[in-house]
């Protein structure tokens, strides 16, 4: 192995693992890779995943957690470290970064954390809020498809959306193919009202953010809004702040243009409602999917949180989850943004 490609592992186990010039280890029955070909190319090519030192690479971000996190309240299973792993190109520092940030958001949001299983969420899965299509794009990516307009909030908070959200991100980072294409969020915004979009403040908006970016290994490749109304400008003035650049530059707004849409989504994935062709928008297909998985939730977000976790207390939660003393004043000036906007 080269030392160009050991240096892309920033971890100091580096060093002393490859001074035993032993061969890459055998990878035990514990972990089955499931990628095909093509995406095992792509993930060296991407991710600087080498598959004849996948399992050195687990090793050495389990050793990492053992010694500088050891009351971290976590799983050490190949498959879950993984995910971690590819989400940071396999640099182990940040990875143990992240996966430390991904246990301080759930401890530190738990309305939208505990006890989060498909069968709390039946009506919000039920109003066709978000779903998954059964297409992949192009690259492979799932579509996560979200359409604000079908919330009712007298029928319950923005909370239940956002534990929607995390649910089916949960789900969808199971599959090794996920973790190497990512995700393109498709958000249909339309019939958003001004009403509606003032629940979204920028405390909410900081928190949700900062998951997604720094929070929860899964990678956003795009996010395709149509049918944005005036106050949609409102909304993103909330958003914008907090993204980085590399996540703002994967924003498109198409507004009705559904033909701008399709250089990016093709019709064929599409369902009709976006001028597609693989028939009618459903959403029973993947709420199955969700509801047949309740057990694998019940006992990852249902159990009872440890007292303590010593690292969670010494780690700064991701830039949103810190509490805003300017809250209040910052939700009425986004209000007036929003306002303005009409």
């Amino acid at each position: 192995m080269s030392e160009e490609s050991d240096s892309l592992r920033t971890s100091p186990s580096v060093a002393s693992l490859s001074e035993n010039e032993l061969p890459p280890p055998a990878e035990p029955p514990g972990y089955v890779c499931s990628l095909t070909e093509d995406l095992v190319t792509k993930a060296r090519e991407e991710l600087q995943e080498k598959p004849e030192w996948r399992l050195r690479d687990v090793q050495a971000l389990r050793d990492m957690v053992r010694k500088e996190c050891p009351n971290l309240s976590t799983s050490l299973d190949d498959a879950f470290l993984l995910r971690f792993l590819r989400a940071r190109k396999f640099d182990y520092d940040r990875a143990l970064q992240l996966l430390v940030n991904y246990h301080s958001c759930r401890r530190s949001w738990p309305e939208v954390f505990n006890n989060l299983k498909p069968s709390a969420l039946k009506d919000v899965l039920a109003s066709g809020f978000l779903t998954v299509l059964p297409h992949t794009d192009p690259r492979g990516c799932h579509i996560l498809c979200m359409r604000p307009d079908r919330w009712i909030p007298s029928n319950y908070p923005i909370t239940e959306n956002i534990r929607a959200i995390y649910l089916t991100l949960e789900k969808l980072i199971q599959s090794e193919e996920t973790q190497v294409n990512g995700i393109v969020i498709l958000a249909d915004y339309k019939g958003v009202s001004l009403s509606k979009a003032s629940h979204f403040g920028p405390f909410i908006a900081k928190k949700v953010i900062g998951i997604l970016q720094d929070g929860f290994p899964i990678r956003i490749k795009a996010v395709h809004v149509v049918n944005e109304p005036r106050i949609f400008k409102g909304i993103f003035a909330i958003i914008k702040p907090f993204l980085k650049e590399k996540i703002a530059n994967r924003f498109f707004l198409h507004g009705s243009n559904l033909n701008s849409l399709h250089t990016s989504l093709p019709r064929s994935i599409l369902p009709k409602e976006y001028g597609g062709t693989a028939g009618e928008l459903d959403i029973t297909a993947w709420n199955a999917v969700l509801l047949a998985s309740e057990e694998d939730f019940v006992r990852e977000f249902c159990q009872p949180v440890p007292v303590c976790d010593s690292i969670l207390g010494q780690a700064p939660p991701p830039e949103g989850l810190t509490p805003d003393a300017q809250c209040d004043d910052s939700l009425r000036a986004v209000k007036s943004q929003l306002y303005s906007c009409y």
